[in-house]
């Protein structure tokens, strides 16, 4: 099972706003032994929201888990459900559990402000709009204000995609949510670590026979590069080093610095993270 995000808005990519959606649901996966395989960032274009969405719906019915956050409540420039229903070809609907969420939703915010409560006062009616999901979608809880989000599983394979809101007090506890109870078979005792080394004084198309070496000899570690032109302490550097599950790594940087070692290059600090 791989894991991928998608990042739903315009304030993201004008840079009004940081997204802070993508450290967080790598450590929430690190957490729990797992990894993001992939990320996007996407704008409030129905078009190409649609296009994302089909291919995040491909790869749920591969068995992959998708997060999408953004852009699923009720206003002109909120996109998400739409575009979920287009991609799947499926009709939008109110959902039943989603009503009664919203309205007891409304229902708290008229008691704490002293008001009595009309369901059918035109404000209320429309923000029963945020609970119409694809036809067959299931609800995500959500702990801080009770508006669910959605899922799409794809029943066949265990894949599917999770939409949440934007705003993080609400998305993290929700994907957690989903990670704790959905995709509670996948998480690992094992912890996913780094071990590298800084390399001097050589380029990447030296070390990449050694890098290919070490990946063929440890199947279960990835081995990665990282240059740098300009740091302020190694200057012109490469760290080299290798990640995955840490009982396996010890033997792949042990062959890794020897490897190393018969190159006669510079090598600089270890690092393990």
């Amino acid at each position: 099972m791989n894991f991928g995000l998608i990042i739903v808005g315009d304030e993201i990519l004008s840079g009004k706003r940081e997204d802070k959606h993508l450290p967080k649901v790598i450590d929430l996966l690190n957490a729990r032994g797992l990894s993001l395989a992939w990320a996007r960032y996407v704008g409030d274009v129905r078009e190409r929201i649609t296009a994302d969405l089909r291919d995040a719906f491909a790869a749920a019915r591969a068995g992959d888990v998708v997060f999408s956050c953004g852009g699923i409540g009720a206003t002109p420039d909120d996109h998400t459900r739409q575009c979920a229903a287009a991609a799947l070809d499926v009709p939008l609907e109110l959902h039943p559990r989603a009503k009664d969420l919203i309205l007891e939703r409304m229902r708290d915010v008229a008691a704490e402000q002293g008001k009595p409560f009309d369901p059918d006062r035109a404000d209320n009616v429309h923000r029963l709009n945020m609970g119409v999901f694809p036809q067959g979608a299931q609800i995500i809880p959500n702990p801080y204000n009770k508006i669910p989000g959605f899922s799409v599983v794809d029943a066949a394979s265990g894949g599917g995609v999770f939409f949440v809101p934007g705003f993080p007090v609400m998305a993290w506890p929700m994907i957690e949510w989903v990670l704790d109870t959905h995709c509670r078979a996948q998480h690992r005792a094992v912890t996913l670590r780094e071990r590298s080394v800084i390399v001097m004084g050589s380029m990447e198309a030296t070390l990449t026979p050694l890098m290919e070496a070490i990946e063929a000899r440890f199947p279960d570690v990835k081995v990665f590069s990282l240059p740098s032109v300009d740091h302020p302490q190694w200057g012109r550097h490469i760290e080299l080093g290798v990640k995955g599950a840490e009982a396996a790594l010890g033997g792949a940087f042990d062959d890794l610095l020897a490897g190393l070692r018969a190159l006669n290059v510079e090598l600089g600090p270890e690092m393990v993270r």
